[in-house]
């Protein structure tokens, strides 16, 4: 992030300097609501003024964010919040630019923007709800609904392969990759606390409860009794373990992950341990998504560092300005080719 960092104490933010006057109009039960009330308790500690905060969004529920943030906002256009929010954010690097965005509007018209967006590496957060279906305009199948999914543009099941967003991202070579759940406040908080500190394009994926036209797509993940078993919580440098009982862990076994149970034949010793750093297990969590045996993983799944766009820009035009001299707009246009027309 290049904003400038102050001592969170100095600031004295709370979170209601981040609730605005106005009503939140969501359905009630939707996990949007968690998502907000996380991302307005965890800005007051990350040292940045309320001013230089930016959040910028597409079209769908989740789109209606920034009106709920006490922030600079701006309720874009349908897929379009990437390239917006990379002109705040090249225009204005000292602000921390957030961009809010759903499944459909940030992987069906948007998907385009999303990736370069994160290939460029452009300091901004991306957060994209994942309720892999069309809330907004009452529930249509969305790239990411699964397979034989029923819906009301999808009657006998959809047949379409699903997108798996994170590894879009991935392929995208997005420097910083997490994943959380609505629910899960810790997670939730900890996703945005590393995103906004991370120096590079950040990517979080929300598994978000649509209560109207998705209800339940996530309940073994979301029920506190199920969640242990059915999901994996990584941590950067720790084994791979999860299990209501914490007895339970991931190998690599012919090249793909495999389920075993701690005590006899298996110890912690023998399971694979997160490298955030490391493409390949990045990949292969990924590669459990959508697998049954294995269960869904949790946590920042990927954080490197490399040089970002923005960064680079400004030093490019130091660069050439240094060499060439400040120059004018009017020097701008009649430089190059240029011809009269009579």
């Amino acid at each position: 992030m290049s904003e400038t960092t102050i001592n969170v104490q100095d600031l004295n933010l709370t979170r209601k300097d981040f609730v605005p006057g106005n009503e939140v109009r969501w359905c009630p039960g939707c996990g949007d609501y968690s998502v907000l009330a996380n991302m307005q308790k965890t800005l007051p500690v990350m040292g940045v003024k309320k001013e230089n905060y930016a959040f910028i969004s597409g079209i769908g529920c989740s789109s209606r964010f920034p009106y709920y943030m006490d922030t600079y906002g701006f309720h874009s256009i349908h897929g379009r919040a990437p390239a917006i929010a990379s002109g705040v954010k090249l225009a204005n690097p000292d602000l921390a630019v957030w961009i809010i965005t759903g499944d459909g509007d940030g992987f069906s018209i948007g998907g385009n923007h999303m990736i370069h967006a994160l290939r460029r590496n452009i300091d901004m957060n991306i957060m994209l709800f994942n309720n892999r279906i069309y809330g907004l305009t009452k529930g249509q199948y969305s790239p990411t609904s699964q397979l034989g999914m029923k819906t009301k543009s999808s009657p006998f099941g959809s047949i379409d392969r699903p997108f798996n967003p994170s590894a879009i991202a991935l392929g995208a070579n997005a420097t910083f990759i997490a994943r959380a759940l609505d629910v899960d406040a810790k997670g939730l908080q900890e996703s945005i606390k590393r995103s906004q500190r991370h120096k590079g394009a950040s990517f979080i994926e929300v598994y978000q409860n649509c209560i109207i036209f998705n209800d339940g797509e996530f309940g073994a993940l979301e029920n506190k009794a199920t969640r242990p078993d059915n999901a994996l919580f990584v941590v950067h440098g720790e084994p791979m373990i999860f299990g209501k009982e914490q007895d339970k862990g991931i190998i690599m076994k012919d090249n793909h992950p495999k389920v075993v149970t701690l005590g006899g034949d298996w110890t912690e010793q023998d399971l694979l341990v997160h490298d955030e750093t490391n493409p390949i297990i990045t990949n292969l969590l990924l590669e459990m998504t959508f697998d049954p045996k294995n269960p869904t993983p949790f946590g920042v799944l990927r954080a490197v560092d490399a040089p970002t766009y923005d960064g680079m820009l400004v030093d490019q035009i130091k660069e050439v300005t240094k060499i060439n001299g400040k120059g004018t707009l009017e020097d701008l246009f009649y430089s190059g080719d240029v011809w009269e027309v009579k």
